[in-house]
């Protein structure tokens, strides 16, 4: 009669784990989401003195001129409502990371956050917010938060809901992009007294769920699909990276081919996650420091530290003008801050910690990203010593005509060694972002790389 009773109680202990295992949030609390949430798990209400207002839906799609991709601002006539420097950076400690205290310290002369009125932007179409609360009823992390499962291939935003620091990663990880989208920008590592030769690059993303001829039946592990060429300088042109990119990364790496325009070779690159080199980065990014962070969170471990009110870049149009050379954007140790613009938003605060026996250079990352989008804003990183080493900067807007919050900027700056680099800017381009542009399999496979890298 022990024996059985044993049995039985082993059956229900397994048959409540694997209730718990199926269940992700419950019905209750995934009706927040649109109520006393955004329909992406933001606080719908503002702050308590209103310097942040409530969230109304968002941008309107009209909100301003459109060109070739380029986004006109929304906000042309605002001005900083002041303006926060080493003089007076103690008075706004409180919502600033130590990074930008550190920039502040730093470039005491030169390095300047203007702060202008909030502006609760981001908004994404009504299917994603649907597809976000599928999510909430059904996703769960697998290997302690390594990969997803029950996160079908329309699902977007993997834990709108979220009770861990992974779970929030998951969140900027698995954002809404707008669909399939290519862009041209370029690259740049300034010199500490300013000069650079920017890097040219012609990015794609496309997305399984917007592919024709894919084998559904090999893909039930991607989340989407990377191609990056080098256009510029003529050393580089016809390098081709090509990256699958994995929902579970320890069950099934990061898949990725470079081709080598003066070896006319491919060959697979595992150095292309974790720690390795970015691509014409000159040292100064790793290969998850694209996209703030990217790739495979299985080693840190990462804990929720909370939300917080804080001065991040948001809502970058001016940044991204077209009346602008890079030459206006780039400056010594950093970008040109005038052209800038910070609010005050909330976000969720988690840190990283490189795992016991893992190898990265980063020892430990603060990363902060924005409640609304879901979206990296700032990230401090440190080294094996806890000294404080780069800091990220995402400077992003809202493109208001799609629907989707991406960067303008991104920048990472080395304290130490005076540098940054920067990704993402093309005033000097002909052309915007380009979404919806159809995708083929077969543009996605290492056979076709060598096609692709013909200079």
């Amino acid at each position: 009669m022990t024996h059985i009773r044993l049995l039985q109680c082993g059956a229900l202990a397994l048959s409540l784990l694997a209730f718990s295992v199926q269940a992700a949030v419950s019905p209750e609390e995934a009706n927040q989401l649109g109520s006393s949430l955004t329909p992406l798990g933001a606080e719908k209400a503002g702050n308590a003195d209103g310097s942040i207002p409530a969230w109304d839906g968002g941008l309107a799609k009209n909100a301003a001129s459109v060109n070739k991709g380029f986004l006109g601002d929304p906000f042309p006539s605002e001005k900083p409502l002041f303006v926060i420097t080493a003089a007076n950076a103690a008075q706004y400690q409180d919502k600033l990371s130590p990074g930008q205290l550190a920039m502040l310290k730093r470039y005491a002369d030169s390095y300047r956050i203007p702060v202008y009125t909030t502006h609760r932007t981001a908004a994404v179409p009504p299917a994603v917010y649907e597809a976000a609360k599928q999510s909430a009823l059904n996703t769960q992390p697998v290997d302690g938060g390594n990969g997803l499962t029950h996160f079908a291939g329309s699902h977007y935003y993997a834990f709108p809901i979220p009770k861990t620091g992974v779970e929030v990663l998951w969140n900027h990880i698995t954002r809404y992009r707008g669909g399939n989208a290519r862009r041209q920008v370029i690259q740049a590592t300034p010199q500490t007294n300013g000069s650079f030769t920017p890097v040219h690059f012609e990015d794609e993303v496309a997305f399984p769920a917007d592919m024709s001829g894919l084998d559904s039946s090999k893909t039930e592990n991607i989340l989407l699909y990377f191609k990056q060429k080098v256009t510029a300088p003529s050393r580089l042109a016809g390098n081709v990276l090509l990256v699958h990119e994995t929902l579970d990364q320890v069950k099934e790496p990061r898949l990725a081919w470079i081709y080598n325009a003066g070896q006319r070779r491919v060959r697979r690159a595992p150095q292309v996650a974790y720690d390795g080199p970015g691509t014409a980065a000159d040292g100064m990014r790793t290969a998850d420091n694209f996209d703030l962070f990217s790739g495979a969170p299985d080693r840190y471990d990462w804990k929720l530290i909370g939300k917080k009110e804080m001065y991040i870049p948001y809502n970058a149009y001016r940044l991204d003008s077209t009346e602008l050379k890079y030459e206006d954007v780039l400056k010594a140790g950093h970008i040109n801050q005038d052209l800038t613009r910070y609010e005050l938003h909330r976000v969720w605060e988690v840190e990283a910690t490189l795992k016991s026996g893992e190898r990265h250079i980063y020892a430990k990352r603060h990363l902060y990203f924005d409640e609304d989008s879901w979206q990296l804003a700032l990230v401090d990183h440190y080294d094996g010593r806890g000294q404080l080493w780069r800091v990220g900067e995402g400077h992003s807007q809202y493109n208001f005509d799609r629907q989707v919050t991406t960067y303008t900027l991104e920048a990472l700056y080395d304290l130490i060694a005076g540098r940054y680099i920067a990704l993402g800017l093309r005033n000097e381009e002909k052309q915007g972002t380009e979404f919806g542009f159809a995708a083929k399999a077969a543009d996605y496979t290492p056979a076709a790389l060598r096609n692709a890298g013909v200079r």
